[in-house]
């Protein structure tokens, strides 16, 4: 039986623990700690670099008792800002959240809380199963730097992250590849007051480019954006270059291709047309996934959240997760909704009861998955 008391408990102390991204480490050592006490042996890889204060991903496993396929589930340890010294607050709603200053973290604090549970459940009640190995990542934030660097990479047969918006029993089954694109506009600097002739301004010439771009939502599929602009030394001085940084993100390859040549393009030809150039560099961050209703961790996943009373829907995703590079790297995997809504904001809550049904729909993947 899940222990409603001990699962809110792990919640509100791993939220009250900073850990944006890049910084880490404080949950990390907390995490080891709760994993050695519950009984598994944890260890921690190089993802993050081998400075001392450097935070890498921790990995443990629990072997089962019976034959069958293993199951990994896998979440974030990083936080966005502000996320910075978070009160967690317990509404009389059933709801948790900040006290408005901060994001809750419940992205993804609440799969990592979900995970812990599971294990005492499994544990505790002596649930056969047939192995768990429990990935939890650094940076998935700023471009799931942790799940590419994964070493020594997990061993399983079906993968559940725990990093999707929406109630419990929802299941990403298709997610978008993503392309990174940055760009530094070259100018020419002049006085702006005596010879702004003589100048190019680079700013100008990359504000022509956004507006001749294709952004937002360009179709069902496929999302594109500049998110990043700077440039200039001085209002006086006609600036002689700006940097620019977007993305494109869709759910067809072929189609985030397209457009992100398209958007190099109008750059590369708006800078061309003013008598400059610009340096431009676009980079894969990640593949995209689809798994069809018969791929068997969907059937799992299914069957489960039907067993414990939930009603499963499969969905897409306009966001990339560590599910993107599990899948990528051969472990069929989906993002399973977490319950929690506005992340990313100081507006992030969650309800009590989702949290606790996705922790029994995680005792109930592992308890099926030995029936598999």
């Amino acid at each position: 039986m899940i222990k409603t008391e001990r699962l809110l408990q792990d919640f509100i102390e791993l939220v009250g623990i900073d850990s944006v991204s890049g910084q880490e480490r404080a949950v990390c050592d907390a995490l080891k700690a709760r994993l050695g006490v519950i009984g598994l042996t944890a260890s921690e890889d190089n993802a993050g670099g081998t400075m001392p204060e450097a935070t890498g991903n921790i990995l443990a496993h629990l072997e089962g008792s019976l034959p069958g396929p293993r199951v990994l589930f896998c979440a974030h340890m990083d936080t966005v800002e502000p996320g910075r010294g978070i009160r967690p607050v317990i509404n009389d709603d059933g709801t948790i959240t900040s006290d408005g200053e901060t994001i809750l973290g419940a992205d993804d604090k609440a799969g990592i809380a979900a995970v812990l549970e599971c294990l005492r459940t499994i544990i505790d009640e002596r649930i056969p199963h047939s192995g768990i190995t429990v990935a939890f990542t650094i940076r998935e934030e700023t471009g799931l730097v942790g799940a590419k660097s994964l070493d020594p990479f997990p061993r399983a047969n079906y993968g559940f992250v725990l990093d999707a918006t929406g109630p419990p029993g929802e299941i990403v089954v298709r997610a978008p590849s993503q392309d990174k694109i940055t760009a530094t506009v070259h100018g020419r600097a002049a006085h702006a007051g005596v010879n702004p002739e003589a100048g190019i301004n680079a700013i100008y010439v990359a504000a022509r480019a956004i507006a001749a771009m294709s952004l937002g939502r360009i179709d069902p599929e496929t999302t594109a954006n500049i998110g990043i602009i700077t440039g200039g030394k001085a209002v006086n001085i006609v600036p002689d270059t700006v940097y620019l940084e977007g993305e494109v993100r869709s759910l067809k390859k072929a189609k985030r291709e397209e457009h992100t040549a398209l958007l190099c393009g109008i750059i590369e030809k708006t800078a061309r047309e003013a008598g400059t150039r610009a340096d431009i560099c676009s980079t894969l961050l990640y593949d995209g996934y689809e798994l069809g209703e018969n791929n068997p961790v969907v059937q799992l996943a299914v069957t489960a959240a039907r067993r414990c009373g939930l009603t499963p829907l499969l969905t897409q995703s306009g966001g990339g997760s560590d599910a993107n590079i599990l899948n990528t790297r051969g472990i069929p995997t989906v993002n399973l909704a977490v319950g929690m809504e506005n992340v990313h904001t100081t507006s992030e809550r969650i309800k009590v009861a989702d949290l606790v049904s996705l922790t029994r729909l995680l005792v109930e993947i592992t308890r099926s998955a030995g029936r598999f």
